[in-house]
């Protein structure tokens, strides 16, 4: 089991969520997150005075997968619909899952995926 972080841009939201369910990837988790990378900021105008904005508001998802064959899947289809070829697209990160309880239930390990 493994949890996909992907950070994206708010505008590609609707587009990768759509993507994923196409794909059969209904199980999503979205966060407004905001952050810099490597451009540190970027400099606006408002009313004549010029601001300095550190942080880029962005969306994070987090989606929680049984196996590799889906990882690929959701990995692949986050890239080919996130991407829009300017700095400040994202990142993925996966990262194992020791654990999953599902509350309701009382699964456990994938079932509760």
């Amino acid at each position: 089991m493994k949890l996909i972080i992907a950070i994206i841009q708010p505008n590609k939201l609707e587009e990768v969520k759509d993507a994923l369910n196409k794909e059969g990837i209904s199980r999503l988790t979205i966060l407004d997150v905001e952050g810099y990378g490597k451009q540190k900021g970027h400099t606006e105008i408002f009313r004549g005075r010029e601001y300095e904005i550190m942080f880029t508001r962005k969306v994070q998802l987090e989606i929680a997968v049984r196996n590799d064959k889906e990882k690929e899947v959701v990995v692949e289809t986050i890239l080919k619909n996130a991407r829009t070829g300017n700095i400040g697209d994202g990142k993925i990160f996966v990262l194992p899952i020791e654990e999953v309880y599902r509350v309701r239930t009382g699964e456990k390990g994938e079932d509760a995926i």
